[in-house]
């Protein structure tokens, strides 16, 4: 089974393509065998969670060239083994994902495994979802979680898709904005940089209060507070804009899920991302957080565009199949110095075996060294900020404090009694 563009592209750009979900949960930790026998259970009849990616030499070739430059394709020899996919971790979460986020995944099996991990000095378990990318987005990841809860809804099938149409004028100027010059972050020669993640718990208080109207703003999404929270960060951190190596924009990618009614449960990689520039260069948080507004506001838009050229795309790599190697470009840090994701867990169980959820836990990719990665996880009973950077050593624990200090600044300026005008976020999603 040939891989989607969108699988060839994270499988290109990723530097380990490595992503996660942790829920977290009070109580005493299930037996790892209870575990299993919930994913044989629940997983077995998902065709996505038994794919494995095969690889294939093309013609002339040695079948020596790297990893990311052989042909692949998706078969599925067989179901997954739950004893082998489902691990006991001897560790806590946040130094797990500190382990796996630059350790792809071995061949020869799906590219997930479900860690039980046992909790901090507060007790408690947590279940780690860890999937090469190429194999789950987050919205999937979130879907593959959502089944194993107590008494879950199956994976609802489907449906058709309608084509969306194609407007000429969003197209050009979508293009244009996909070839823009950018730069990286301010970072050491490669050699010295470093993967490190961190994760900081948000009070949910901290981030209602955020998202009510800052001084003259019609009101925040979650989404366009982590934007500008990460501009104001690397102000903090970097300098501003007359410090930089270069005048160019510095941009993130925000990842958006494509998915619609019809295949909304749909696994494997529905996404795009759309690339805005970060008011680095304002000094006050409420006029980043306007401006931040501002560019998120077409994001819908522009992610139609995407997904509008997909089919179009997808043509053009049947017939001329060496386009595929023009994938690899988009994970330069030049390009997408930052990637920014929130997203929000939706479930309507909030139990597994009977032990209550605490909150959810995310871990973004990480990027090729000189960018860094941001996700804000909301759940009923904290939000979890997840910062994952290739930069110095322990920049990721820098990043995190000044994101989470810029929401609590924003949280501070909000007007009381007001509350945001919506809190979703424009369907840019889980990557």
């Amino acid at each position: 089974m040939r891989l989607s563009l969108a699988d060839e592209i994270l499988r290109r750009n990723g530097y380990s393509g490595v992503t996660g979900l942790a829920a977290v949960f009070t109580g005493e930790p299930p037996s790892p065998e209870e575990v299993r026998r919930r994913v044989a259970e629940r997983w077995t009849a998902l065709p996505r969670l038994n794919q494995v990616l095969h690889f294939t030499p093309g013609a002339g070739e040695d079948g020596h060239r790297p990893l990311r430059r052989r042909r692949a394709h998706w078969t599925v020899p067989g179901t997954f083994r739950p004893q082998e996919h489902v691990l006991t971790a001897d560790c806590e979460l946040d130094e797990l994902w500190a382990q796996v986020v630059n350790r792809p995944l071995p061949e020869g099996a799906p590219l997930w495994r479900l860690f039980l991990v046992p909790g901090k000095a507060e007790g408690g378990f947590a279940l780690a979802l860890v999937a090469q990318h190429v194999l789950l987005d987050g919205h999937s990841l979130g879907v593959a979680m959502r089944v194993l809860m107590d008494g879950a809804d199956p994976v609802r099938t489907t449906g058709h898709v309608p084509r969306p149409r194609l407007p000429l004028g969003a197209v050009a100027r979508e293009l244009k904005a996909l070839t823009r010059p950018g730069q990286a972050l301010p970072t050491p020669s490669p050699h010295r940089t470093a993967p490190s993640v961190a994760v900081r718990t948000l009070p949910v208080a901290t981030l209602r209060a955020a998202s009510r109207h800052p001084r003259g703003t019609r009101g925040a999404t979650p989404n366009e507070l982590l934007t500008s929270a990460v501009a104001g960060a690397l102000r903090t951190l970097f300098g501003p804009p007359k410090d930089w190596p270069s005048t160019r924009p510095v941009y993130t990618c925000v990842p958006c899920d494509l998915r619609t009614r019809e295949n909304q449960d749909e696994l494997g990689n529905v996404v795009t991302a759309v690339r805005i520039a970060l008011p680095v260069g304002l000094p006050d948080p409420v006029a980043r957080l306007r401006v931040c507004q501002g560019a998120l506001q077409a994001v819908p838009e522009r992610a139609a565009v995407h997904a509008a050229l997909s089919p179009l795309a997808e043509n053009v790599r049947r017939i001329a199949p060496w386009a595929g190697e023009l994938t690899g470009t988009g994970g330069r840090p030049s390009y997408m110095a930052t990637v920014t994701t929130s997203a929000k867990w939706r479930a309507g169980s909030t139990t597994f075996h009977g032990r209550k959820l605490r909150h959810m836990a995310g871990l973004p990719p990480l990027s090729h060294p000189g960018g860094a990665s941001f996700l804000l996880l909301q759940s009923p009973g904290a939000c979890a900020l997840t910062a994952v950077c290739h930069l110095l050593p322990g920049s990721a624990h820098r990043f995190a404090d000044a994101v989470a200090q810029e929401i609590e600044t924003l949280a501070q300026t909000a007007e009381p009694g007001h509350h945001a005008g919506h809190t979703g976020s424009n369907r840019p999603g889980p990557s």
